[in-house]
């Protein structure tokens, strides 16, 4: 797999995205897992949508896909001078240097949004320079775990895995000044979410996030790097509402899906759609899958 995963990084990025975006075309034309979940996410988040604006969301969002399927190589295993220089531009940057700043760390609360995979290269080997540690669930397959592993960390990026070792080593580097990578839009496991709203749809959140930044004080900033024509890329460094810091958990994740969902309509072709975001249900209440 690896192999020929550098394959494909040997490509220039705007063909590869070029070839993914073919490939999204097919997965919009022809019955499959991605087209299925898609639509039915689509439906539930845009019903204020007439059908033929729901239709043309959703083959946007499959071109999106095969684009992220295709420059997952670029972003593993490209030099980091390919990488950073295909961003751009980057939005809200004096955000990030005044969070580090002030020594507590900083949560990048990074969504399923563009090519999240490039936000950590960007911090430890772009112009901030950081130290940056990112959560990650390992996949099930440890060939693709490897390669996984040796492309995310390939510039410096720090990687924690999603059990009690890693949540400790992230509030520990946090309390040193770091930075913390998660994905605020996972469906956690069984006692480690709460149901907030996200579309208008009760979700289970992540109380992680949340949770850390309340013992640290860390600066949470929504972070994604959204795709530009071209091969390009412009990364965002939003604030996330005060509210994200509150003890009351309740309160905190639906101040973060709040600003998940804000992001997500600024450009909603290029959000993870085929993800089964609302698996988990609240209890007695059906599936909706």
């Amino acid at each position: 797999m690896k192999g020929l995963m550098r394959l494909i990084a040997l490509l220039p990025l705007p063909l590869a995205q070029a070839v993914g975006a073919a490939i999204g075309w097919l997965f919009s034309l022809f019955p499959n897992r991605h087209r299925r979940i898609s639509t039915r996410n689509i439906e539930l988040c845009f019903p204020e949508m007439h059908d033929g604006e729901r239709r043309r969301l959703l083959r946007k969002s499959l071109i999106e896909t095969g684009k992220t399927l295709f420059e997952t190589p670029f972003m593993w295993f490209a030099p980091r001078r390919r990488i950073l220089a295909s961003i751009r531009e980057v939005e809200g940057l004096e955000l990030l240097r005044e969070g580090l700043e002030k020594g507590k760390g900083v949560i990048l609360a990074a969504p399923h949004l563009g090519s999240w995979e490039l936000i950590g290269h960007y911090i430890v080997a772009g112009e901030p320079g950081a130290p940056i540690t990112c959560l990650y669930k390992p996949p099930r397959s440890p060939g693709v775990e490897a390669a996984m592993r040796q492309g995310r960390m390939h510039l410096g990026v720090g990687l924690a895995p999603t059990d009690a070792s890693g949540v400790k080593s992230l509030l520990g580097l946090l309390k040193r000044g770091e930075v913390a990578g998660i994905l605020p839009d996972q469906d956690p496991m069984a006692g480690n979410g709460l149901f907030a709203p996200f579309f208008g749809i009760a979700t289970n959140t992540m109380t992680l996030l949340t949770r850390l930044a309340n013992k640290s004080g860390a600066t949470v900033l929504l972070s994604w790097a959204e795709r530009l024509p071209g091969g390009g890329y412009r990364l965002h460094f939003n604030p996330c509402p005060a509210e994200v810091n509150e003890r009351d958990p309740l309160t905190a994740v639906t101040a973060l899906n709040a600003a998940v969902e804000a992001a997500v309509r600024e450009c909603p072709e290029q959000y993870q759609w085929s993800y089964k975001r609302f698996r988990t249900r609240p209890e007695g209440e059906l599936g909706l899958y």
